[in-house]
């Protein structure tokens, strides 16, 4: 399995693990607070708002798991790094578009949350430590919940999009010329 290149999911040990996981969900929210800036605020609840919340449902993840590996395993130096990962779970860098409405903003994340799943369940295809597994296990079924979280979310937002693609062309387009 070549989930993440450079990265032996078969000889992952507990601590490692763990670090991935909190590589992953800093990288998630960091790519969401850039996607944030990226569309820009327009009125409450938009897709900016829809971003920095999957920014801070991200945060709050990371920093759980900072706190477990703290306690588990104090200041063991970390082997795995972030130059190892790359949108395991972050949203494509070009997802975002300037007049996306709060709807297509949560389809981002729930195709971001569906991806994180699908890699803990490749994972768990290869991965044999007791601990590691189990694990990997728990983050599957949290992003299991996770996905259950965004269409909940998706179920109360108005359907489409703001601007269909042609408004959206002539609001960004420059009258002068």
């Amino acid at each position: 399995m070549d989930a993440i290149p450079g990265v032996d999911l078969e000889q992952l040990s507990a601590v490692d693990a763990l670090d991935l996981a909190i590589l992953i969900e800093d990288e998630a929210r960091e790519r969401y607070e850039t996607m944030a800036q990226q569309v820009g605020g327009r009125y409450s609840g938009d897709a900016a708002d829809m971003f920095k919340g999957m920014a801070g449902n991200e945060a709050r993840h990371a920093q759980e798991l900072r706190e477990r590996r703290q306690r588990l395993f104090g200041d063991t130096p970390a082997r795995v790094t972030r130059d190892m990962i790359y949108e395991v779970e972050a949203p494509g860098m070009d997802a975002p578009r300037v007049f996306m409405s709060a709807r297509q903003a949560m389809e981002v994340a729930l195709a971001s949350e569906q991806k994180a799943r699908a890699f803990f369940v490749e994972a768990l295809a290869v991965v044999t430590d007791h601990e590691v597994r189990s694990l990997f296990t728990e983050l599957r079924e949290e992003e299991e919940a996770h996905e259950q979280f965004v269409r909940a979310r998706l179920a109360r937002l108005p359907p489409g999009p703001d601007l269909e693609e042609d408004e959206a062309d002539e609001a960004g387009s420059d009258p002068g010329n």
